[in-house]
């Protein structure tokens, strides 16, 4: 075990706010936000954004960014970029309220596009039940 002098002060504080197995992807995001580069509160949420919301890889595909190992969902992102942020507010020596009140930079993604039109089935003979006249008599 390792003597509290030799670990980080803000990756401890890291690893008490997100003690439970559970959590063990937001402790990372957490420590991700004590050691992003930048001298600044501004800076390191930046970092947070980038790492925690990616952009599509391809142009006007949406579900492209999971390619990008960003944590996925909206919901994840979010999730990550509080941890991040709460990482950020360590370093920086932000108050919880504030850290808690920080919002992601990023603008809202673009709508999803319409579904293509299916084509109508009609009743014609093409689905009328087949009959026994619509198979060969013989066996192979």
């Amino acid at each position: 075990m390792l003597p509290k002098d030799w670990t980080q002060p803000c990756g401890n504080c890291c690893t008490k706010k997100y003690a439970g197995v559970f959590m063990i992807p937001w402790r990372i995001f957490c420590k991700k936000g004590c050691s992003a580069d930048g001298d600044s509160w501004d800076e390191c949420l930046e970092a947070c954004n980038e790492l925690c919301y990616k952009d599509p890889v391809l142009k006007d595909r949406q579900w492209t960014s999971f390619i990008d190992r960003s944590p996925g969902d909206d919901n994840y992102s979010l999730e990550c970029f509080h941890a991040c942020a709460s990482g950020c507010g360590f370093k920086f020596g932000i108050s919880p309220e504030k850290v808690e009140q920080v919002q992601p930079n990023r603008p809202q993604p673009p709508p999803p596009p319409p579904p293509l039109p299916r084509p109508n089935k009609s009743t014609s003979t093409v689905d009328a039940e087949r009959t026994s006249d619509d198979f060969p008599g013989t066996s192979a």
